[in-house]
């Protein structure tokens, strides 16, 4: 049985009976009777049509479903007349599914879960693995999340800036379990750029790409954390950083820049060093600045400053960073790197300390201890 078929099919025949009326609760359960009925009778003779056939199948099962709940039968004036079997549809619904899935009554949490869920085809059991909580859990957050969208209508246009803030965070989560959430986030960001033409989509799909190019080389043999600036550059994967440069150039062309196509304009730029010494800083602070018009996010402002540091000094760094809130998640990691390069060790190892201790993981917690303990070495004592 071709499992990757039959998860590549399950977003569009899902999308297929919410688009027919069925609401998402009762169409996910039928179209996963369909899917297990695949399993049963595929091997013997795989249909010609499979994504119709599992259509078919699961419009079957929902009727039957709706008919037999004595509670739902009202329901019944509203559900169409089966379909005849025949080829499914050329139109892919999955584009409404990704708004769905994303629609702003849930939360952001509630949304990637769903997503995962319903467009990606991953079980309960591999999304509750990824974010290192029970599969109970992640159940009943993916059964409230499928309770909040079932009545809600598709007759509208979806807003694509809330799916692709969704995709970001999918992407961010990384990689644990069984499933890598960040190359599922790229396949899905793929998917979703084959179906709608958006430079936005384009340029989120170009920053994973150059981000993740650099996965390879983020970790050393022992799992410790390897800053951008001493990376082997080498292990690169320079396919990606073609296909994301190449699809950042086709979004830029269309003059509509936004904050994916301006993060992805500043990870371009590190990729085209040759080495941390080769970095365009000056660009990438051009870069930074566009990104602050578009989002005056306080974040940007933070990355701002580690490239004024780079480009204009350390002291020029600290100048940026002072208005920002302390409070901000690695400001005092940024502000530790700053005070180092301006040669202040003794604030910049009680600044690593700090950072070590608010650090939101082990990786990046042993990283900042190992740098405030380099520092307090070359102290002089």
């Amino acid at each position: 049985m071709d499992e990757a078929l039959l998860r590549s099919l399950t977003p569009g025949v899902l999308a297929a009976l919410v688009s027919r009326g069925a609401d998402f609760a009762a169409a996910e359960d039928a179209v996963q009777d369909a899917l297990v009925e695949a399993v049963r009778v595929w091997p013997g003779e795989r249909p010609r049509d499979p994504k119709g056939w599992l259509i078919t199948v699961a419009w079957r099962r929902f009727l039957d479903a709706t008919r037999s709940d004595a509670a739902r039968r009202r329901r019944e004036d509203r559900v169409e007349v089966e379909p005849a079997p025949g080829p499914a549809p050329a139109a892919d619904d999955t584009l409404q599914l990704y708004f769905l899935c994303a629609h702003p009554s849930l939360t952001p949490s509630s949304a990637v879960a769903l997503t995962l869920r319903a467009v990606g085809g991953l079980t309960t059991r591999q999304i509750a693995q990824a974010y290192l909580v029970p599969e109970a859990t992640m159940a009943q957050r993916i059964s409230r999340a499928k309770r909040t969208v079932s009545g809600v209508r598709l007759d509208r246009a979806g807003d694509v800036a809330t799916v692709l803030r969704v995709l970001y965070l999918v992407f961010n989560e990384g990689y644990s379990g069984d499933v890598d959430l960040a190359a599922e986030a790229i396949r899905l960001t793929r998917q979703l750029a084959a179906a709608i033409d958006h430079p936005e989509v384009a340029g989120l799909l170009a920053l994973m790409l150059l981000h993740h190019a650099r996965r390879a080389a983020r970790t050393a043999p022992d799992g410790s954390l390897v800053p951008l600036a001493e990376q082997d550059r080498t292990k690169w994967d320079t396919r990606a950083i073609a296909e994301g440069v190449h699809a950042l150039q086709l979004a830029l062309a269309r003059d509509r820049l936004g904050e994916y196509q301006a993060q992805a304009a500043v990870a371009a730029l590190h990729a085209d060093a040759l080495s941390a010494d080769e970095t365009d800083w000056v660009q990438i602070v051009e870069w930074y600045d566009e990104l602050v018009r578009l989002t005056d996010s306080p974040v940007v402002r933070l990355n701002r400053a580690v490239a004024v540091g780079e480009a204009d000094g350390p002291r020029a760094g600290l100048a940026a960073l002072a208005p920002l809130d302390p409070a901000l998640p690695r400001h005092t990691a940024v502000a530790a790197y700053l005070h180092e390069r301006a040669g202040d060790l003794a604030t910049a190892a009680r600044l690593y300390a700090e950072a070590a201790h608010r650090a939101p993981n082990l990786a990046e917690r042993a990283h900042l201890t190992g740098r405030a303990a380099r520092l307090n070495a070359r102290r002089p004592r």
